[in-house]
């Protein structure tokens, strides 16, 4: 028998992004968003709310940077989350987060986290507040890499789980993808 929960913004696992830009003045901005993922094969959608200063930012820059949340800077994760950057003008900072220029967009990368993806603004819809962007390119730090590829296991990202307000580590491998299903041919 299965419970009805009606209509719930629940997605499993939801990846927790940290959506970074320059702020006017030049220093760096970071908030915490759940609710994104790939909508292209070069595009990511988030939505983000006009009012946060990163909206603002990414607007008037046309660029802003997306990194994992990991096990390890959970804490500063879900801080950056806590409060807003219209009225903590140094959350970066006070977060514990050091910024480094990206080589391919006008927004900043988080030394502190890994792994990134680097954005053009391909649009925002101020109405649905949804951020569609350019991934122009993918770094990571070599030391979460495996034989030249990204290892999950060495990133070790966090996931929302928006039933229990919770953050999860993800677990062990499962499967091989587009190698299970040939089990059942």
């Amino acid at each position: 028998m299965r419970k009805n929960f009606g209509s719930q913004h629940w997605l499993f696992p939801q990846p927790v992004l940290m959506i970074a830009t320059y702020n006017e003045d030049g220093t760096p901005d970071i908030m915490n968003a759940a609710w994104g993922g790939i909508s292209d094969s070069d595009e990511i959608s988030i939505s983000i709310s006009n009012t946060h200063k990163t909206a603002k930012n990414l607007l008037k820059r046309g660029a802003f940077t997306v990194s994992f949340a990991t096990v390890d800077q959970v804490a500063a994760c879900d801080y950056v989350g806590l409060v807003s950057g219209n009225k903590v003008t140094d959350k970066f900072a006070r977060a514990g987060f050091h910024a480094v220029k990206s080589e391919f967009v006008d927004a900043p990368l988080v030394k502190e986290l890994p792994m990134a993806l680097e954005c053009r603004v391909r649009s925002y819809d101020t109405e649905t507040d949804i951020l569609r962007g350019e991934i122009v390119n993918v770094c990571a730090d070599e030391t979460i890499l495996t034989d030249g590829k990204i290892d999950p296991a060495k990133l070790r990202p966090i996931v929302f789980d928006p039933v229990n307000h919770d953050y999860l580590e993800l677990g062990a491998k499962a499967g091989k993808a587009f190698g299970e299903g040939n089990k059942l041919k």
